[in-house]
């Protein structure tokens, strides 16, 4: 049996992350244009980048010398169904992850 939570829960557990997850809800982004509000390096974006990507909450692809971000609408199908099987959590509502998520105030690096 393959562990697909624990990756998904890590990678929630940043604030960056979340920022990041954040950004995504409401558009594609270009990894400089993710990275430009962030009071981080390039290379620590990208850094982040990967570990959504590895957890499948974002997929990334090249267009020409750009990398383009983009959520995954589904990436936390997985995470949900597992919470809803204590019966205490609703499914997963992406207007209220964007409320939590734009409430989380952004990493200070």
């Amino acid at each position: 049996m393959s562990d697909t939570l624990s990756p998904v829960f890590a990678a929630l557990a940043d604030p960056t992350r979340r920022t990041i997850l954040a950004m995504l809800l409401e558009d594609d982004m270009a990894v400089t244009d993710v990275a430009a509000p962030l009071a981080i390096s390039l290379a620590g974006v990208s850094k982040h980048l990967t570990v959504l990507a590895r957890a499948g909450l974002i997929q990334q692809e090249r267009r020409g010398r750009v990398v383009w971000c983009k959520l995954d609408p589904d990436a936390l199908r997985g995470a949900s169904v597992w919470m809803q099987g204590f019966g205490q959590f609703d499914s997963v509502d992406l207007e209220a992850l964007e409320a939590f998520l734009e409430m989380t105030p952004p990493p200070q690096d």
